[in-house]
């Protein structure tokens, strides 16, 4: 009986995901995590809102646009504005003894994928844990009350 890789399944990503066109990039965010994306013009914790939405997976169904989808959101949060990694640039003419050597750092902001939204219905990872933890804690009062 052959196994099936875990790379090869496509329910092994975890909670609703979306894929977002910003920056003239393509990102795949999630609810709950952080991204360094190329730099906004926002201050530290303002809250921003994308709405250039490709696709939206909510682990259910598959929602995707023509090239958007119409009342899709995604909030996000600014954590932070950083620069990204020293990549240098060496430029060498064989037998001209011309060389020029130029470093480069990408200014980026960190945000935080609050809540990916289609419509008004959030599907965010963290009202689903916060329904399961709930659940659990009552189930845990009765066990414990008899």
């Amino acid at each position: 009986m052959p196994k099936e890789s875990p790379s090869s399944s496509v329910d092994s990503q975890p909670g609703p995901y979306a894929i977002v066109e910003t920056c003239g990039q393509q990102f795949w965010l999630q609810a709950d995590r952080y991204y360094d994306l190329d730099r906004l013009k926002a201050k530290v914790d303002e809250k921003v809102t994308l709405d250039n939405v490709l696709l939206i997976n909510d682990g259910k169904k598959i929602t995707l646009g023509k090239p958007y989808i119409k009342g899709a959101t995604i909030k996000l949060k600014v954590l932070a504005h950083r620069r990204g990694p020293k990549i240098i640039v060496y430029k060498m003419r064989p037998k001209k003894k011309t060389r020029t050597k130029n470093g480069h750092r990408q200014e980026l902001t960190r945000v935080l994928v609050e809540s990916i939204s289609i419509e008004g219905k959030s599907s965010s990872a963290k009202v689903e844990t916060s329904k399961a933890s709930s659940t659990k804690t009552s189930s845990t009062k009765a066990a414990s009350a008899k």
